[in-house]
């Protein structure tokens, strides 16, 4: 499995609904990296997309 490295970007802003335990974990690790919420939170994304695995093994 990849390594997770986060780092600095711009993105469009939204809304976003989320459980209060996993907003706080989130605000530690994006504290810890030094990032925003929102950076840390797209950088999370990006990582789950790129390193997902499709259901049907033929693809």
């Amino acid at each position: 499995m990849s390594n997770f490295i986060p780092k600095q970007y711009k993105k469009e802003p939204i809304t976003l609904r989320i459980e209060m335990d996993k907003l706080k974990k989130i605000d530690e690790l994006a504290y810890k990296y030094n990032l925003s919420r929102s950076a840390f939170i797209n950088q999370c994304i990006d990582f789950a997309i790129e390193n997902m695995t499709s259901k049907d093994s033929s693809n």
